[in-house]
């Protein structure tokens, strides 16, 4: 009975751990921090269906990362109602490192996760088969179902027909 009462415990915290965060000025932000593990993205889409998104991956040692995030936070600010999620491929980094840095980058509000695989090729391939772990990379979901990749800096030739399409009407 002992042993049936721990693994309920640990069920539990483990349930409450994967809770996304609510931001009320206190703590680390570490708690706005989810861990992206296999099946987060097939609950992401499905949770979005119908619904236009971004989700970019990003890291703390990418070279191009901090410009993609001043774009997304223009893009941001522009679209108020825009739907962004950023996925974290640095998994051995502690969750509040990686909030401070979005908060420092102005998108501390946005919806973050963090690679929690140990074999992070695992998530990649279920990701993307045809991805391999450059970065930034963002994927563009329209209301459609459609879906678009672009490794690098995103650019407006591939923006602005998505924002055409699935944010202005």
């Amino acid at each position: 009975m002992a042993r049936f009462g721990w693994l309920l415990y640990l069920l539990l915290a483990s349930t409450l751990h994967a809770a996304p965060g609510t931001r009320d000025g206190k703590g680390s932000g570490a708690e706005m921090v989810r861990p992206f593990v296999a099946g987060s993205l097939a609950r992401m889409v499905a949770d979005r269906a119908g619904k236009p998104f971004i989700l970019g991956f990003w890291s703390l040692d990418c070279v191009h990362c901090g410009e993609e995030m001043k774009r997304l936070k223009a893009l941001k600010q522009r679209y108020p109602g825009l739907d962004l999620v950023l996925v974290s491929t640095d998994g051995e980094v502690e969750p509040s490192a990686l909030a401070a840095h979005l908060q420092a980058a102005g998108l501390g509000r946005t919806e973050q996760w963090v690679f929690a695989d140990p074999i992070p090729e695992r998530l990649r391939q279920e990701i993307d088969k045809r991805w391999y772990g450059e970065l930034p990379r963002t994927y563009l979901y329209g209301r459609d179902g459609q879906v678009s990749a672009v490794s690098g800096l995103l650019n407006d030739d591939v923006l602005a027909p998505w924002l055409k399409r699935n944010l202005t009407r």
